[in-house]
C-alpha cells in the first residue's frame, strides 16, 4: 500500500494540476475503488499530520497544494503579493454564473440590471469562468461557466456545495412578496 501511495503522491505532485482519479487508476492498474481509498488516505494523512500541503478533491479530480496555514510565508518565500481581493460587482456576477450556468453575459446583464461586459472579462482573465460554448439562437451568444479554480478559490468540491439560495423555485426564479422581501419556498 505505502508503494501505490507514493506512487499516487508522485502523480499529482509531477502534474501540478488536477488529476482525475480515473487516469491514476488506468496509469497505476489499479480498480477506482482502490484509488480512490489512497487518494482519501493522503488527504487524511496530510491533513491530520499537519503536513506543509494538502490533497484537494474537485469533482472527480484532485491536487496537492499548499496548506492554506502557510500562505504567508510561501508568498514571503516567493514575493508573491496576495491575489486582490474580487469586487462587489464580480462577485455578483460570479454569483449569477455559479448558479445559473451555462448563462450568457446578457442574461447576466438582464439579473444585474447593468452592463457586465468588463466584469465578465475581468473573471475570464482570472480563470474562474470560462467560455463553454454558445446559445443556438441568432447572434449565438457566448455561453460561461464556472472553472476548477473556481471550486479551488471558494474550498468546493463541486457546485453541488454551493449553499441554496432562499426563496429560488425549481424554475430559477425568486418569489417576492408585495413588499418586494423574499419569499420561503414551499417544499
Amino acid at each position: 500500500m505505502k508503494e501505490i501511495e507514493a506512487a499516487v503522491e508522485g502523480i499529482l505532485f509531477a502534474s501540478g494540476e488536477p488529476v482525475a482519479a480515473d487516469r491514476i487508476a488506468v496509469a497505476l492498474d489499479l480498480d477506482r475503488d482502490t484509488v480512490d481509498q489512497v487518494l482519501r488516505r493522503l488527504a487524511d494523512y496530510y491533513s491530520y499530520e499537519r503536513r506543509g500541503m494538502r490533497l484537494v478533491r474537485m469533482e472527480d479530480t484532485w491536487q496537492l497544494c499548499s496548506a492554506p496555514e502557510y500562505a504567508d510565508l510561501i508568498r514571503r518565500a516567493f514575493e508573491i503579493r496576495k491575489p486582490a481581493k474580487l469586487s462587489q460587482p464580480a462577485l455578483e456576477v460570479l454569483t449569477i454564473i455559479a448558479y445559473y450556468q451555462p448563462t450568457t453575459r446578457a442574461y447576466v446583464d438582464q439579473i444585474r440590471g447593468v452592463d457586465s461586459a468588463y466584469t465578465v472579462g475581468l473573471l475570464l482573465d482570472r480563470h474562474l469562468i470560462e467560455e463553454c460554448g454558445r446559445l443556438q439562437v441568432p447572434g449565438r451568444p457566448r455561453l460561461y461557466r464556472t472553472t476548477k479554480a473556481f471550486l479551488r478559490a471558494f474550498h468546493l468540491n463541486s457546485l453541488d456545495d454551493l449553499p441554496e439560495i432562499p426563496g429560488l423555485e425549481a424554475d430559477g426564479q425568486l418569489r417576492l412578496d408585495d413588499d418586494g422581501a423574499v419569499q420561503e419556498s414551499e417544499q
